[in-house]
């Protein structure tokens, strides 16, 4: 049995070290303090006898567990980023330690009133009796994605602890700067080396997914005329009007908070406005690549037409994709997500096959030449002061990693 103690000091001491990355920067890693958790990370590996340990100029890391058998087996691969999100402060991480939770409020904070309930959060009675780990209310998690990389560690090293459970060569890749959307840019899918790999960077216990949306991102600029307001009559032209004009012209009830499932949206995540310019910024996402295409072409009619309305280019709209959907990459190779259900089922976990609302790595390593499934880390309300995990998720997660292992290794027999 992997030990919840073990797995909770090591879960601990990933997510105390802070690594926010930064959309902002042009550096890899786009933050310095990345550099804690990774050399930390790549010191750890060595420690518990991987093999081949690397991490290379930008912090990237990868290590082998080298075959048990003396047949040919595929290599497999699993891959977790160490950063964290910068949509909420991941500094001075203090972790919670809730035993046998009861079903009721947890107080993260009585100070300032922050609680989690599960009259909001309904998740949360999954996991009745169950040790979770919450924040304390004034930062994020961080177990998206140190779940994951405590999870792969902990297999590591319960293989290695273990012999006679028989597997191939099994190769870890950890990454950075994966919740800005660059954690695969820089990945060397040549050198790592693997058939196929797995992702552990999904949410709930049994989510196991090999579809994400496709992705874009718009920058949104709107010019408009400043002049003294006191003598501006048919002079001024304030940005600010126009864009919301920009706004109120696109589905109102295609956004994140209106949908689910396959269907997809657009979301406005910034506004930086005055009255000589504004610029929005926007993310598109859909399952489907015709409907993906479509949402980026009512962006740029709506830019032509508002700009016909005003007789003049008042409207730029720079559209770039991002990542795409990895069922393309994943449906010719499916016995790969065959052999991740059915460790589930001989481990007494129900799959749950489902599309991602979002992307990992995996989407933009299956373009890049490694197929890579999203199996489920355990977190749950991740980039947020609510988020938290059952530590009995994660010993399930390092027992999947397990069994896929050696279900690999048994199928060439």
């Amino acid at each position: 049995m992997i030990s919840k103690e073990h797995i909770i000091n090591r879960f601990v001491s990933y997510v105390t070290v802070d690594t926010e990355s930064d959309p902002k920067s042009e550096t890899t890693p786009s933050t310095e303090k990345q550099w804690d958790l990774a050399n930390k990370l790549a010191e750890e590996l060595k420690a518990i006898g991987m093999e081949d340990v690397t991490i290379d100029e930008n912090a990237y890391i990868m290590a082998t567990l080298p075959s048990n058998v003396n047949y040919h087996v595929p290599v497999i691969g699993f891959v977790s980023h160490f950063d964290t999100s910068p949509d909420f402060t991941g500094a001075n991480v203090k972790p919670q330690i809730i035993e046998k939770y009861d079903g009721k409020d947890i107080v993260l904070n009585a100070a300032e009133n922050i609680v989690l309930s599960p009259d909001y959060f309904e998740d949360l009675l999954q996991y009745k009796g169950q040790t979770l780990i919450t924040t304390d209310g004034t930062t994020l998690l961080g177990a998206d994605d140190k779940a994951g990389i405590t999870e792969i560690v902990s297999a590591m090293e319960y293989l290695i602890n273990h012999p006679e459970i028989k597997h191939g060569a099994i190769r870890v890749g950890f990454t950075p700067d994966e919740e800005i959307g660059r954690g695969a840019h820089k990945f060397d899918v040549e050198k790592f080396g693997a058939d196929w790999a797995y992702t552990m960077d999904g949410s709930q216990i049994g989510e196991l997914e090999y579809e994400n949306f496709n992705a874009a991102g718009a920058v949104v600029k709107v010019k408009g005329k400043i002049v003294h307001p006191g003598y501006a009559k048919g002079k001024m032209v304030n940005s600010m009007y126009i864009a919301q004009e920009f706004i109120n012209s696109l589905p109102r009830f295609e956004t994140p908070e209106h949908t689910e499932g396959y269907q997809g949206f657009f979301h406005l995540s910034s506004v930086e406005g005055k009255v000589e310019e504004t610029t929005l910024e926007y993310i598109i996402r859909d399952h489907d690549l015709g409907h993906f295409e479509a949402r980026k072409e009512v962006l740029r009619k709506l830019t032509d037409e508002l700009n016909s309305q005003y007789g003049r280019e008042v409207i730029t709209t720079d559209i770039k994709d991002q990542y795409f959907n990895m069922r393309e990459k994943v449906e010719p190779v499916m016995h790969i997500v065959d052999i991740a259900e059915e460790a589930m089922k001989q481990l007494d976990i129900t799959p749950l096959i489902k599309p991602i609302r979002g992307g990992t790595d995996g989407s933009q390593l299956s373009y890049m030449g490694l197929p890579c499934p999203n199996i489920f880390a355990g977190g749950h309300n991740f980039h947020g002061r609510y988020e938290y995990v059952p530590v009995e998720s994660m010993i399930k997660a390092t027992e999947v990693i397990c069994k896929i292992a050696e279900l690999t290794a048994l199928k060439q027999q």
